[in-house]
């Protein structure tokens, strides 16, 4: 079974939505479904390293570059990649793949479910 993540919100928002979104992604792929996350938004800014987490909470991003490290593929909007996050313009980093709309509806026709964030 294939889920599709499409996370949308500011990482450090002051809510938990994105840090619980990235902790199923994880027991998802731990019981063996296949996971994919695109990013888009302000949600782009997870994929930078120079987003930093806010005092006392989770490093989202390490989450992020744990989950690509056991084989998740992260796309992220190349589009909002200009004009999205605090840190607009910033690149991307390593293993998240710059990504158009069209890959974004190739993934969600091909996913079983998608949990928009």
């Amino acid at each position: 079974m294939k889920t599709l993540f499409i996370f949308n919100r500011n990482p450090y928002d002051g809510t938990d939505v994105t840090w619980n979104g990235l902790r199923l992604a994880e027991h998802l792929l731990n019981i063996g479904l296949e996971v994919n996350i695109f990013l888009m938004n302000d949600s782009v800014d997870l994929a930078r390293d120079v987003t930093k987490p806010t005092e006392g909470y989770f490093d989202l991003g390490k989450m992020l570059k744990d989950l690509i490290a056991k084989g998740v593929p992260v796309k992220v909007c190349g589009t909002c990649k200009v004009r999205c996050g605090i840190h607009k313009g910033e690149p991307y980093f390593k293993g998240a793949q710059e990504a158009k709309m069209t890959e974004l509806a190739q993934w969600v026709a091909d996913a079983d479910k998608v949990i928009s964030l």
